[in-house]
């Protein structure tokens, strides 16, 4: 800096100045700033500095995550166990004694008869048997046998009178010169088997009451043989003993009516076999007589 300069700085009060100490070049003297030559013979006469070297960053840390707290489970309330409800469409029962029912069944022929038997489900029989037992032999038949029940070789095969009451039946019949299926039907008062044999309610008879009308009405035996208490209590709608019935002639509507015992009470009563030969022989001459045209003297029922 000349000596001019730095006076007219003085005067100024810029200074003192300072001066900085440039690095010398490679092999020269240090070179104060202010004694530094101009800028274009310094760049000519020294080498460009080399450029700083870009510091490389860092790292940057992966910040460790924080673990997300497992809330604790929350405790299960207690709830009552959901059950499966079964929407049940409830029809209105069939009434066993209904006018319209028995009606219908009255009207009905053998076929359609039959068929109604096979899927009847009016009483609780229906839940226990193994078939229902419609009946069997001459549809028009002059001798109408009526029995009680099915029993357990009747439910399994499905025809009445087919155990050893059955065959004592057929002997006695065989006695008369008569055989099933030849001038003869066989039926029974309910068409299922009871559990064990046992009497038929009052409102089992009543289901299956319909059924056997109307077979007597298709048959139009010439004689109904009531066989045993139930049968004829049912078919005459009063409550006597055998006993007391045995040896009348009884009417059923127009049908004449003859009670003797029900061939599985005389297996058990031997000795009662002869009472019901005799009442086997008076229905036989009461049906000659009727188709001589004589009055045989009807009980009225």
């Amino acid at each position: 800096m000349s000596k001019r300069r730095s006076q007219i700085l003085d005067e100024m009060g810029l200074g003192p100045r300072w001066r900085l100490r440039v690095p010398p070049p490679a092999g020269g003297p240090a070179v104060a700033l202010g004694d530094a030559p101009s800028s274009a013979a310094a760049s000519a006469a020294a080498p460009a500095p080399a450029p700083a070297p870009t510091p490389t960053p860092a790292p940057t840390p992966t910040p460790t995550p924080t673990p997300t707290p497992t809330p604790a489970p929350t405790p299960a309330t207690a709830t009552a166990p959901t059950t499966a409800t079964t929407i049940t469409t409830t029809t209105a029962p069939v009434t066993t004694t209904g006018a319209d029912r028995i009606a219908g069944v009255m009207r009905m022929d053998w076929p359609l008869l039959a068929e109604t038997v096979a899927g009847c489900t009016v009483c609780g029989l229906a839940r226990s048997r193994n078939c229902t037992v419609f009946g069997v032999g001459d549809r028009r038949a002059s001798w109408l046998l009526v029995g009680e029940g099915p029993g357990a070789e009747e439910d399994a095969r499905g025809e009445p009178f087919v155990g050893q009451s059955g065959r004592l039946l057929d002997n006695m019949l065989a006695a008369m010169g008569m055989k099933r299926g030849e001038d003869v039907f066989i039926a029974n008062i309910v068409k299922c088997r009871p559990p064990d044999n046992r009497v038929p309610t009052a409102a089992e008879v009543a289901s299956c009451e319909p059924y056997l009308h109307r077979q007597i009405e298709l048959v139009r035996p010439k004689v109904i043989i009531a066989l045993g208490k139930t049968a004829a209590v049912t078919l005459l709608g009063k409550e006597q003993s055998i006993a007391s019935m045995r040896g009348k002639v009884f009417r059923y509507r127009d049908t004449p009516l003859i009670v003797t015992y029900h061939p599985a009470y005389l297996l058990r009563s031997l000795a009662e076999k002869a009472k019901a030969w005799e009442d086997l022989c008076f229905a036989r001459a009461r049906v000659r007589e009727w188709a001589a045209g004589e009055d045989a003297g009807i009980v009225q029922s």
